[in-house]
């Protein structure tokens, strides 16, 4: 950190901290166009920085960085978490022989290729033979790393689940654990070279010392990170004391720096990416804090992200990006060619088959966090020329970012993994519900919605039941669960199916109608309360008898005539949820809807989120609003909203 008194670094910490809350809102902005936030953040960061608009000042690049120390730890602690041992078994081979193809073949491919065309780039075409040869090897090594969160976040998005995908995120999680170690060494045998230490056995030995030391740390650290979690105290200041531990390991890897440099002229290099990496992967598969860690890992992400990317953005050496599209476009293409020899060679070495080795690099081309935070490093390293180098890899890691993530999606499609959601049909002016499961319970179900006005077919396997048994109610039988069946049952017409059969048969019936018919209410009736997530995950919702009652009768002593009014047990009153589906209401205000004087408005949900609502918010198409009123009223007002 540069000479700054503390009132400077506090307005210069203060001004950063406004900025990144405005980038984090601005971010949002660019994953509206199809764009990842990770663009918007670091766009933020170049119009905020030295070169365009100097809210940010050259000073930042030092004098904060202690922010992109406590955000590189947090990133080291996210990748370890992501390596859970148990969850890779199944397909470790495969894991195995594509992340060996890919790391050696990329960094093999990438060094000698890097090496050759550093001579045709302007801006660094004078530096010496060791230069280059150090800027090979750490393209190399940034060239292997993936993005775990990125990968991740597609995998939960398209709902991804297969050999396929396991392999991938094995591969993926696994790659950037071992690129840091990687880098470590890579980084240790560069600052040699570039202080002008020829390499001796010696000198192989001090960074065979450096590993070893980090190694322990790492385990040090794990007791510490254990420690932290076991703790009774406050969630939050849980969350601040890892981040400090983070930044702690930081800390000592400069005290040790300067120390050995001052007393024994030599620095001893201690590598905190490699310590903090460590210490997660130990508390991930080695302790039981495994999942209140990852719940605070989860947590603590977005702040942590927005703050590094702005940051990264900010620090960008700009008056340099004219003279580097072609050599960004360079780096891309080197590091596209490599994952894709690589990716090939595991595959075929693994023996898995023709179509994921012809596919098998399109999953890895997304780069975020890990390969931004080694380049920062490399630029904070090597000021004389890293600032160059990062601006180049920040470019091509932008590409990447855009790039990446519809090859993936489409190689998950390619190979029958994706589970995207349907589209959900219009509404066809018949409220129309299906009940898997013929009992007293449906039956009754069935007669109350008939009596809302509700066309309802019981569906069952039982092909011994006579429909004539239940008059007035539309039986209906299948021998299986079949796409070919639902499509017979009209459910694509369906605005609501109700599931009452086993746990296993109703998730069945999840996957295929969140996968094909897309019918926006289904409502499954749970049977064990460990499978929650799994119908949870497909938007469903979830009735639990064993805890539906005891909800209920809360409800009633604390709140019995809102209850009642919600049940629809007040004489002549009913709730009801209705869609905005005529077009003359879009835009309109609540204050002129002109309600039934016996009707009122309870909630608004949009996309997916309730809103809170007041005279002034206006309808949109699509709208899902909840009002309760006098029966007659509500279906008067359906009407309204149906046209």
């Amino acid at each position: 950190m540069e000479n700054i008194d503390l009132q400077q670094l506090i307005i210069l910490v203060a001004g950063f901290g406004i900025v990144a809350i405005a980038s984090n809102q601005i971010a949002v902005l660019f994953k509206k166009i199809k764009l990842p936030l990770i663009t918007g953040l670091l766009f933020v960061g170049i119009l905020a920085g030295p070169y365009v608009l100097g809210l940010i000042p050259f000073e930042a690049r030092n004098n904060l960085g202690f922010i992109s120390d406590i955000a590189l730890a947090y990133i080291a602690f996210a990748a370890g978490s992501e390596l859970y041992l148990k969850e890779l078994r199944d397909r470790f081979k495969s894991i195995k022989w594509i992340t060996a193809g890919q790391i050696v073949v990329t960094f093999l491919l990438a060094s000698i290729l890097v090496y050759f065309i550093l001579g045709y780039v302007s801006f660094m075409g004078t530096l010496s033979h060791d230069q280059k040869l150090i800027i090979a090897l750490l393209s190399g090594v940034i060239f292997i790393a993936r993005s775990p969160a990125s990968a991740i976040a597609i995998i939960n998005e398209v709902r991804a689940k297969g050999p396929f995908t396991h392999t991938v995120l094995g591969v993926t999680v696994l790659k950037d654990f071992i690129v840091i170690i990687m880098f470590a060494i890579t980084m240790s045998f560069a600052i040699a070279i570039d202080q002008g230490e020829a390499i001796r056995i010696s000198g192989i030995f001090v960074v065979l010392l450096e590993m070893v030391v980090s190694f322990a740390l790492g385990f040090l650290l794990s007791r510490v990170l254990n420690l932290i979690l076991q703790l009774k105290m406050n969630h939050t200041v849980k969350q601040l004391m890892i981040l400090v531990a983070g930044y702690s390991i930081y800390l000592l890897y400069y005290g040790v720096k300067i120390y050995t440099g001052k007393y024994f002229g030599k620095e001893f290099l201690i590598e905190p990416l490699l310590i903090c990496i460590l210490g997660s992967f130990i508390v991930t598969n080695y302790t039981k804090s495994r999942y209140e860690f990852l719940k605070i890992i989860k947590e603590i992400g977005t702040p942590i992200y927005v703050a590094f990317f702005t940051l990264a953005g900010a620090v960008l050496a700009i008056d340099v990006f004219v003279d580097i599209w072609l050599i960004t476009i360079i780096f891309f293409a080197i590091r596209l060619v490599a994952i894709i020899v690589g990716a090939y060679i595991g595959g075929k070495l693994a023996g898995d088959p023709p179509l994921y080795n012809k596919i098998g690099w399109m999953p890895y081309v997304t780069q975020a966090g890990v390969g931004l935070g080694l380049a920062l490093i490399v630029a904070r390293t090597f000021p004389s020329w890293g600032f160059e180098f990062a601006t180049v890899i920040t470019s091509m890691i932008v590409i990447n970012q855009v790039l990446g993530p519809p090859l993936f999606k489409w190689a998950l499609a390619l190979v029958g993994e994706s589970r995207i959601k349907a589209n959900t049909p219009e509404f066809d002016g018949v409220r129309d519900a299906i009940i898997f499961g013929l009992e007293s319970q449906s039956v009754a179900l069935a007669n109350q919605l008939k009596g809302n006005n509700w066309e309802v077919k019981i569906v069952t396997f039982n092909q011994e039941i006579n429909p004539d048994d239940y008059p007035g109610l539309t039986i209906k039988h299948i021998d299986q669960i079949s796409q070919e069946n639902l499509e017979g049952l009209e459910t694509q017409l369906s605005e609501a199916v109700v599931l009452m059969l086993t746990d296993d048969e109703n998730l069945e019936l999840a996957e295929l109608i969140y996968q094909k018919f897309g019918v926006k209410d289904v409502v499954v009736r749970l049977n064990h309360r460990y499978n929650f997530q799994k119908f949870h995950d497909l938007g469903t919702l979830i009735v639990e008898p064993s805890t539906a009652i005891v909800s209920l009768l809360d409800h009633f002593v604390r709140s019995p005539q809102a209850a009642s009014l919600l049940l629809g047990m007040q004489e002549g009153q009913d709730s009801l949820d209705l869609e905005v589906l005529n077009s003359n209401l879009h835009g309109m205000a609540l204050r002129d809807l002109r309600l039934p004087a016996d009707v009122i408005l309870l909630s608004i949900l949009r996309s997916g989120q309730m809103i809170i609502t007041h005279g002034y918010t206006r309808l949109r198409l699509g709208d899902i609003i909840t009002v309760v009123g006098s029966k007659k009223s509500l279906n008067e007002l359906s009407l309204r909203f149906d046209g």
